[in-house]
C-alpha cells in the first residue's frame, strides 16, 4: 500500500491547532519534520510509548490530513503530507525545532527495522 496524495488537502487553522494540541501528536510531527519519512518503530522508540498508543495518534494525524503513510512489508512509514497548503507546511516547519527542544526529543536513530 502506497499513500499518494494528488489533490490539495483542505485544512483550517482551527483543525491544524486541534490536531497538534496533544503533546504526543505534536511530538510525532516534530520527529518527522517536513522532509522526512519515519518508520513507526522509530517513533515508538523515540517517544517511549506503547506501539498501540503511537498508532492511535498517527491515525488521528492521518484523519486530519497532516500525515500520510505507506506500508513496506510489515512496517508502516509516515511523513508529513506534502499536499497540505503552503501555510500549514510553514507552520509545521516553524514548530519542529522549538517543539523538539520543549518536548525533550532527541533526533531519531532510524535503525530499528
Amino acid at each position: 500500500m502506497h499513500a499518494v496524495q494528488t489533490a490539495p488537502v483542505e485544512v483550517s487553522v482551527a483543525s491544524l491547532c486541534k490536531c497538534l494540541g496533544d503533546e504526543l501528536r505534536l511530538g510525532l510531527v516534530c520527529l518527522m519534520g517536513t522532509d522526512r519519512e519515519v518508520c513507526v518503530c522509530d517513533l515508538v522508540a523515540a517517544l517511549d510509548a506503547p506501539q498501540s498508543t503511537i498508532s492511535r495518534h498517527l491515525a488521528q494525524l492521518r484523519q486530519c490530513g497532516l500525515v500520510v503513510a505507506r506500508r513496506q512489508g510489515t512496517w508502516m512509514y509516515y511523513r508529513i503530507n506534502g499536499a497540505l497548503p503552503e501555510w500549514a507546511l510553514t507552520v509545521i516547519e516553524s514548530l519542529v525545532l522549538e517543539g523538539r527542544r520543549q518536548l525533550g526529543l532527541r533526533p531519531l536513530q532510524g535503525h530499528c527495522c
